[in-house]
C-alpha cells in the first residue's frame, strides 16, 4: 500500500532506540525526512547513521542532542527540524520515563520526574509544533502511550502519565480538527527490544519471563518494536485520514479492556 508520505517531515522524540527508533525507521522507509533526538550523543549518532543508511541519503535524517524534560530541549528539537527541512508535518511524542513504587514510597520527586520526562515533553512539543503544522495546512500528532494508560498495570506513576497522554491526545484531536490536524495515541503492550527493560528481564530471569509470557501474552511472545512503528507510520499517513481522537492498541491481545 502506498502511504503517501514521501517528502513529509517528522520529529520523533526519544528516538535513539526502541519504539522511537522503530517509528523513525518505518517513517524513513516511506520517504519521510526525520529529525530524531536523544540525551546521549553516542547512541544518537548510531541511530542517525543507521537511518541514513536505510534512506540512502544523509540529508534526510538529522539528530539533535537534547534533554526533553526541559523547555529549551523541546524547543531546540522542533526548531532544528523546521530549520533543517523547512517545515513540519508529523510529530511523534515518544519520550517517557516513570519510576517510584507504591503510594507511600513514591516521593513528590518521583512524581515530578514522571511528569517532566513524559507528559510535559508531549505538551510542550505539541504546543511548539502546532503553528508549523498549521502553516502546512494540517498534520499529525501521535502520542506513544501504553495499555497501562488504558487499564491498571505497571508502575503507578507510569499508569498516570500514560493515561494523561491518551486524554491529552483526545482533547487535542477535537481542538485541532478545524486546522486539519489529526491527533491519536498508540497503546503498546509488552514490547521487547535490545537494551529495553523486557530484554533485560528475560536475560536476568528467563524462567520467570517464560511464565509471564505463558500467562499474559496470548501469542506466546513479546511484541516487536517494528510492529508499533508500522502502526505509527500508518496513522501518520493520509491513508488514516479519518482516524483522529483514537487510541490504537498494539499488544497482541494482552490487555483486558473492552474499549
Amino acid at each position: 500500500m502506498e502511504l503517501g508520505l514521501e517528502g513529509k517531515v517528522a520529529v520523533v522524540t526519544g528516538s535513539s532506540r526502541g519504539l522511537g527508533l522503530a517509528s523513525a525507521t518505518a517513517l524513513v522507509r516511506e520517504g519521510v525526512r526525520v529529525c530524531v533526538c536523544a540525551r546521549g550523543r553516542e547512541r544518537l549518532d548510531k541511530a542517525v547513521s543507521g537511518l541514513r543508511t536505510i534512506a540512502g541519503a544523509e540529508e534526510v535524517v538529522v539528530g539533535v542532542e537534547a534533554d526533553l524534560s526541559t523547555v529549551d530541549g523541546v524547543t531546540s528539537v522542533i526548531d532544528h527540524a523546521v530549520d533543517a527541512f523547512g517545515g513540519l508535518d508529523i510529530l511523534v511524542n515518544n519520550v517517557g520515563k516513570a519510576g517510584g513504587a507504591g503510594v507511600v514510597d513514591t516521593s513528590d520527586a518521583d512524581w515530578q520526574a514522571a511528569l517532566d520526562h513524559t507528559l510535559y515533553p508531549a505538551i510542550r512539543a505539541s504546543r511548539r509544533a502546532v503553528p508549523h503544522l498549521r502553516k502546512r495546512g494540517g498534520g499529525v500528532i501521535i502520542m506513544i502511550a501504553s495499555i497501562w494508560g488504558r487499564e491498571s498495570g505497571g508502575r503507578m506513576t507510569y499508569n498516570a502519565v500514560k493515561a494523561a497522554e491518551i486524554s491529552l491526545a483526545k482533547a487535542l484531536a477535537g481542538q485541532l480538527a478545524p486546522d486539519n490536524i489529526r491527533v491519536n495515541s498508540v497503546a503498546p503492550g509488552s514490547i521487547s527490544f535490545p537494551g529495553g527493560s523486557w530484554a533485560k528481564r528475560q536475560a536476568d530471569d528467563p524462567e520467570g519471563m517464560a511464565a509471564f509470557i505463558a500467562r499474559e501474552l496470548p501469542f506466546g511472545r513479546f511484541g516487536r518494536a517494528d510492529e508499533v512503528g508500522d502502526v505509527v507510520t500508518f496513522l501518520a499517513s493520509p491513508r488514516a485520514s479519518w482516524i483522529s481522537g483514537a487510541c490504537i492498541t498494539v499488544d497482541g491481545c494482552q490487555s483486558r479492556s473492552l474499549f
